[in-house]
């Protein structure tokens, strides 16, 4: 769970508890397999997704701004640490959608027309 600290609190809170949300749907669907709960976990995982890759555009957006305000060279260690730390959210938003997706696909593998 540390990288939940290290992705930012305040993108990866919310992604974990999407990611609930993705697993109880499907759940739900496991019990009533209808449309709705298939769209919904289409919706909710690409909007994870959409979310951390909007927690990457905003933390190096700040990033990139420090560093133009810094008059010293940055050591490549540092730059390559940030950029592992950026990344941590999209990453983790990629993951919930690869699974919102697979979830998806268990339940229409399921549904009975």
């Amino acid at each position: 769970m540390r990288f939940i600290i290290e992705g930012g609190w305040m993108f990866m809170v919310p992604l974990v508890v999407l990611l609930g949300v993705v697993i109880v749907l499907f759940f739900l669907g496991l019990k009533n397999n209808t449309e709705k709960n298939s769209k919904l976990i289409k919706s909710i995982s690409l909007f994870s997704f959409v979310f951390g890759v909007l927690g990457f555009v905003i933390g190096m957006l700040a990033a990139l701004g420090a560093i133009a305000n810094t008059n010293n060279s940055i050591p490549p260690q540092i730059l390559a640490g940030g950029l592992k730390v950026g990344l941590i959210a999209p990453t983790f938003g990629l993951m919930i959608f690869l699974l919102g997706r697979l979830l998806d696909i268990i339940l229409l593998w399921k549904r009975e027309d």
